[in-house]
């Protein structure tokens, strides 16, 4: 899974850094999201996914690697 988040459309809510806190963080001055890591491990994906339901702005998308790959294979 690849985590792809807009900071432009981010509204500081704070749901991804509740969610997924070792995925998502905050800016100081104004609270926008930071990512942390584009590519969580495993063992994150439900609460990365979580996170990008909750988000109130979707600012938060997710590329599954797996439907990548295929694609590429068919290509």
């Amino acid at each position: 899974m690849k985590v792809i988040v807009d900071q432009h459309k981010c509204v500081a809510s704070g749901q991804c850094v509740l969610t997924a806190p070792e995925v998502f963080d905050q800016r100081e001055e104004d609270g926008i999201v930071v990512l942390l890591t584009e590519t969580p491990s495993a063992h994150l994906t439900d609460d990365v996914r979580q996170a990008a339901t909750l988000c109130p702005a979707q600012a938060i998308w997710l590329a599954e690697q797996e439907k990548q790959e295929k694609q590429e294979d068919q290509e």
